[in-house]
């Protein structure tokens, strides 16, 4: 199997409390599931390629935690995610938090569902925020720009590990 095609990933707003982004990858569920939530794949594609992921835990079971730390090659800045699993359904369906700690109590809830047709798979990720304020904070960060950089570099993960 090869992976063929660049992520095609959207965004949406379907209240005024939500974002929705879905993401088609050209691969497997399985193969998504585990790019995804191993240490070993997501550490080499999470975030912009200006950065490098300094910290990458991941406990995957409810009520696990998880935390992400990313360093800018460029400025030196270093910024830091985290939150905690509360479902698991491997490989389709993750509920967990979702948090940027340098503002905290500002994290919103993720609840991540992977579907396969025809060999490729639809990440839908529905971020439910707990206002108006933190979602367009959150869209307003630049963080859209960044996510598709990560969408491109998981494709190209995936295709590595193909």
């Amino acid at each position: 199997m090869t992976v063929k095609s660049k992520p095609v990933v959207t965004l949406s707003m379907p209240s005024d409390r939500e974002l929705v982004i879905t993401a088609v990858l050209d691969a497997p569920r399985e193969l998504v599931f585990e790019a995804t939530t191993r240490p070993e794949h997501v550490k080499r594609w999470w975030g912009p390629r200006r950065m490098t992921m300094t910290v990458c835990e991941i406990d995957l079971r409810p009520g696990g935690a998880w935390r992400y730390a990313l360093r800018d090659n460029e400025t030196g800045r270093e910024d830091a995610w985290s939150g905690v699993y509360r479902e698991i359904v491997s490989p389709e369906r993750m509920v967990y938090t979702e948090g940027w700690e340098a503002m905290p109590g500002h994290d919103y809830l993720v609840t991540a569902t992977l579907t396969e047709k025809d060999g490729k798979t639809t990440v839908t990720s529905r971020l439910q925020y707990k206002s108006v304020e933190d979602r367009d904070g959150h869209v307003q960060s630049g963080m859209e720009s960044g996510m598709r950089e990560s969408y491109d570099r998981l494709g190209e993960q995936l295709a590595s590990m193909a």
